[in-house]
């Protein structure tokens, strides 16, 4: 079911489904793992190239390697920028720690105070994806069974995904928005009681 909110679509899964992502479980796959480098926006694209070199000194010598050969993104097959990949699978921006866990180089600087960006918003709002139309936007939950552990992890935890992104949906859309989202919980879960 979709719900429309302002100029959004939003898939009534992101209340229903449950999720708090669990690294000690999936590694991180999601950076490493895929089809596509991450969703960009331009002024992203542009932002990561402004601050690669606060972002450098936390990359791999593979994800340096494939920055210096062909930039920070490439246009994928819809003709959007994503992030550039190492051996078309891993991000270019990743790094992994003492325990193979999977880690974010842009975030990596964002949290030792070298940068203001934290990390592109489509990786901040995974599982949920974000699709620009003319009219409006979607808000739609992206079903990855690599995810299935945070899946388990929400569903034990009882943390619907909209609660769990409750900062990177601020973030994208504004606290209002986000007492928009909490609103309409509170109607789905009068309706299904």
């Amino acid at each position: 079911m979709l719900i429309e909110i302002d100029d959004k679509i939003v898939s009534t899964q992101i209340f229903e489904r449950k999720f708090v992502c669990d690294l000690s479980a999936c590694k991180g796959a999601c950076c490493i793992e895929g089809d596509a480098g991450a969703p960009l926006t331009l002024e992203e694209v542009d932002i990561l190239e402004e601050t690669l070199d606060v972002i450098k000194p936390y990359m791999r010598k593979e994800g340096l390697d494939i920055i210096e050969e062909q930039g920070v993104f490439y246009m994928d097959q819809d003709n959007e920028p994503v992030t550039s990949l190492v051996n078309d699978a891993e991000c270019a921006f990743v790094y992994f720690d003492e325990n193979g866990i999977t880690k974010c180089a842009v975030e990596k600087a964002h949290l030792e105070g070298k940068s203001d960006f934290k990390k592109p918003i489509s990786c901040h709002l995974y599982p949920i994806r974000v699709k620009q139309f003319e009219e409006f936007t979607a808000l739609n939950y992206d079903v990855w069974s690599i995810c299935s552990d945070a899946c388990s992890l929400g569903e034990k935890l009882g943390v619907p995904v909209f609660q769990f992104l409750k900062e990177p949906l601020i973030r994208a859309f504004g606290k209002d928005f986000f007492k928009e989202l909490e609103v309409v919980s509170g109607e789905l879960e009068k309706k299904s009681e």
